[in-house]
């Protein structure tokens, strides 16, 4: 039950933290006037959006979590050490990344898929921390949902590590589509694939490059669709991230 509530509800906890600090408009990656006049989701139906995709999300968990753990209980089996959790984590992250990458990156290049059902993201053209899973119910549960299974599955970890590998993933993609580069921010420091990489993909230039998420950026590098920024200071008070082309 941990396993399946605890990331749900650390999404809106810690989106819930991003909304707070938005007031920091000098650390915004866009303006709020270029936010309405973009984003042509309301608020509202942005969080609709989210809860019937987590909806979705706690169907599978359930049913995945049941079929794991029907053979023994685990309060009967041995906790794995640190170093088997850091490698369940590491190869559950590899997992994740190589699965999203190449079934986002299809949903782009494929025109019907693009338009039936990854458009419904990128009307975010500017993104925001509870908007992160606003996707279409098919693809939330193809790219998200199915993909967090075998990342799970893949990796071995236990019920009790996936409580906190799927919160760690949870807040690294709303992190990501934050809208914001505040100082100090430690997945900055960590990760390449932040909240302005992701950014510049959801501009109308960056829509063939950065399919990478939500943690590493190798697949992009390898595969040609890398597109490098830089962080520029806007004349109307933010920051811009500003793709810089070779």
């Amino acid at each position: 039950m941990l396993g399946t509530f605890v990331p749900v509800l650390v999404y809106w906890a810690y989106s819930g933290l991003y909304v707070l600090v938005g007031s920091f408009d000098k650390y915004r990656l866009h303006s709020r006037k270029e936010e309405k006049a973009k984003n042509s989701a309301s608020k509202g139906k942005v969080v609709v959006g989210v809860l019937v995709q987590q909806a979705f999300q706690i169907a599978v968990s359930l049913l995945l979590f049941t079929k794991q753990m029907a053979p023994k209980a685990e309060a009967t089996t041995a906790k794995p050490s640190v170093l088997v959790v850091g490698m369940q984590f590491a190869v559950a992250m590899l997992v994740l990344d190589t699965w999203q990458y190449f079934i986002h990156r299809y949903m782009h290049i494929n025109r019907f898929l693009y338009r039936h059902i990854h458009y419904k993201h990128h009307s975010l053209i500017v993104p925001f921390a509870y908007g992160a899973l606003y996707n279409h119910p098919l693809e939330g549960l193809l790219l998200d949902t199915v993909g967090g299974a075998i990342s799970f599955l893949v990796s071995g970890m236990t019920p009790r590590t996936a409580i906190f590998f799927f919160s760690f993933a949870t807040i690294k993609t709303v992190d990501d589509h934050c809208g914001l580069w505040l100082p100090g921010n430690p997945l900055h420091v960590l990760f390449s694939n932040n909240s302005a990489y992701h950014d510049v993909h959801h501009q109308l230039f960056g829509g063939k490059y950065n399919f990478s998420q939500p943690f590493f950026v190798v697949w992009d590098k390898i595969l040609g669709t890398y597109m490098p920024y830089s962080l520029e200071k806007r004349r109307d008070g933010g920051l811009e991230a500003r793709p810089v082309k070779d």
